[in-house]
Parts: C-alpha cells; structure tokens; sequence
C-alpha cells in the first residue's frame, strides 16, 4: 500500500464531507489509542487544528496513561480538546437498570456517541468515527455506539494497516506499540475479546488464511454494517 497516497486521499475525504455538510469542522473521541489518534491526525491536516475537537471520555475503569497519550497526541496537532468523565451518565443508567456486564459496556460506547453528538450540534461540526476495516467487518464495535458517526475516514484500512499508516505519520511509538482496548471492564483486551490478534484477523479477513470462525463473525454481524432494515409492503 502507499501510505502517502492513502493519507492524502483520507484527508481530501474529510474536507470534502466537511464542506458537503456545510460543516465547519470534526468532533471525535480520543481515547489514546492508534485509530483515534491516526484519525484526529488526518482531520488536522485536512481542516486545520483549530477546527478539530478531541474529547476524552473515561469511566471509572479507564487507565490515566490512556489520558495522558490522548493529550501528547493533542498537543502534537494543537487541536482543541475537552475531558469529559462519563461516569455520572453511566451511574445514572445503571441506577436504574440491572448490572450486566456486556450491556453496561455497550452502554458505555452509546453513551460517548451521545457527547459527541451533543458538541457536533453545539458547533455544526461532524462526528468522524475510529473504527477500521478489520472491526467493522466482524462487527466489533457497538451498534449506535462507536459505530454512531458521520464518517468513517479509516473505514477502509485494516487493523494492521492503520498500524504502518500510523508509523509513516510519526505517531507516538507509545501510542502504536500498546494493547489495544476500549477499556470497557477492567483487563479489557481487544484481541482477547475477538479471539484472536490482529494479524491473524487480518489474515484471515483478506484471503490469506481460512478461518470459519472470522467467516461466521462477517456473517452474523451483516445487520451491524446496513441501515434498519425496512419492512416492502
């Protein structure tokens, strides 16, 4: 892959769909991790810093590191940044609804969409998303949560190849080399979650390995990539 290339051609997508909408900028959630900070990266450099909102949104069981490379990624862009604890929120639901470990993480991701939302409408911006190709194929994100966006800019690149888009971007290395997680339990591992690595996943997402498991999870999950499905009368 040309990684130049694909940098330019993302950040002509998110000025493009900025200027379509009639948006004057992008809103998203960084949460110190590769995807979000490739992702804030590219809107930079596409709209310019200064119409760029990161916000930061931990719970009770997020690790302050993951705050702290979400701000060294903000400070390296100059873009504008907001924390925002949704622990509140989440108490408040589960105040009122049966603890279930699944759903309350579920929970979690919908109420993060909700707050950038909120800030998208408050500033006419949009809501650029974070997921990559290899989670939105299996269906590893939250309907209505990290998959509630406007635009998806590394929507086509897989797990492995945000990771060398990142390296020839100048990420932080602390940023690339960390297990990914969406720190929605304590212990909390992407790959331990999918059941694999990335590259495996990778592999087997692109043809390069036979997986019944990957085949079933694309499957199963078809309903997570399409809009609600309307009843033909």
């Amino acid at each position: 892959m040309n990684f130049l290339s694909a940098e330019k051609k993302i950040e002509a997508f998110i000025s493009r769909s900025a200027k379509k909408a009639g948006a004057k900028g992008i809103v998203l959630g960084l949460s110190g991790g590769i995807d979000s900070s490739v992702v804030a990266t590219l809107a930079a450099r596409a709209l310019g810093p200064e119409n760029v909102l990161g916000i930061m949104m931990p719970s009770s069981v997020n690790q302050p590191q993951d705050i702290e490379d979400a701000k060294l990624v903000a400070t390296k862009l100059g873009i504008k940044t907001k924390t925002i604890s949704i622990q509140p929120m989440l108490d408040a639901f589960s105040s009122q609804l049966k603890p279930e470990k699944r759903a309350v993480a579920n929970l979690m991701a919908r109420i993060r969409m909700c707050v950038l939302y909120y800030h998208a409408n408050t500033r006419n911006y949009l809501v650029a998303g974070t997921g990559n190709k290899s989670e939105i194929s299996i269906g590893y994100f939250t309907k209505c949560g990290d998959g509630g966006c406007d635009i998806l800019p590394i929507g086509e690149l897989y797990k492995t190849q945000v990771r060398q888009l990142a390296k020839s971007m100048g990420i932080p290395k602390v940023i690339i080399d960390k297990v990914p997680t969406a720190g929605l339990w304590p212990g909390q591992t992407d790959e331990g979650e999918i059941g694999m690595t990335y590259e495996e996943l990778d592999k087997a997402l692109m043809g390069r390995r036979k997986d019944s498991r990957v085949t079933k999870m694309v499957a199963s999950s078809q309903h997570k990539r399409e809009p609600p499905e309307v009843c033909k009368i």
